[in-house]
């Protein structure tokens, strides 16, 4: 069933009728792509033409090539001239080397906050957390990954480093966040997702190795499970 729900979320390839201004409209058509990408429509190593991915999205070239520009900045697809855009593949080695990185940056960071964060913003994160778990029972990707990346940042703004914030933001852009329905149909999601309500809970307890603890099984699991 979740399957099912999540084919129905992704599968359609016309882009909504869009209005507001030429940058909306562009945003707009960056976030199809990239929903594309996460749901596997679009694969690694495989390149698409500007023309193609617009007859498939019912829109004009010109916002598509300027949206798969933004994602080539993000790492997600890169140019290939007179052809198109390639699908970015992520080597292993390159996803241990972002899933290290992150480690060392998200994980002491996090338990910090256990001993400083204002416990009112804490609990502000609860209905984004809530919103993952959902998600991840409805089989929705495309919500799931969008609140996960909400939630992260948001916890980690707490710190006050914004440029910390940049940094693991971007780490998260160029994971492989494409191609997860496999999680769904496996039922392997969901324990990832309820350990963003175990990092919540162990925050307001102020209970750092309870923190250090889920946040470093949070991490390996976005690591062995996203990944495969």
């Amino acid at each position: 069933m979740a399957a099912q729900r999540t084919s129905a979320r992704t599968a359609g390839p016309a882009l909504p009728t869009l209005g507001g201004t030429r940058s909306s409209y562009r945003e707009r058509v960056v976030d199809a792509l990239r929903a594309a990408l996460i749901a596997g429509e679009l694969r690694p190593g495989e390149v698409y033409s500007a023309p193609g991915l617009a007859a498939r999205f019912g829109v004009s070239a010109t916002p598509v090539r300027e949206a798969m520009l933004d994602l080539a900045k993000e790492g997600l697809v890169d140019t290939v001239p007179n052809k198109g855009f390639r699908v970015t593949v992520v080597s292993d080695q390159q996803l241990d080397e972002y899933t290290h990185i992150r480690a060392l940056i998200e994980i002491p960071t996090t338990v910090e906050l256990a001993t400083n964060a204002d416990p009112a913003a804490l609990e502000a994160l609860r209905p984004v957390a809530q919103e993952i778990v959902a998600a991840a029972a409805a089989g929705d990707l495309i919500t799931y990954v969008e609140a996960d990346l909400r939630f992260h940042l948001e916890l980690l703004a707490l710190a006050g480093n914004a440029h910390l914030v940049q940094v693991v933001g971007d780490l998260r852009r160029r994971s492989r966040l494409y191609g997860l329905t496999s999680l769904v149909e496996e039922e392997k999601l969901q324990a990832s997702a309820e350990e963003h309500l175990e990092i919540l809970d162990a925050l307001l307890a102020r209970d750092e190795e309870a923190v250090r603890a889920v946040m470093t099984r949070h991490i390996g699991h976005i690591r062995s499970l996203w990944a495969e």
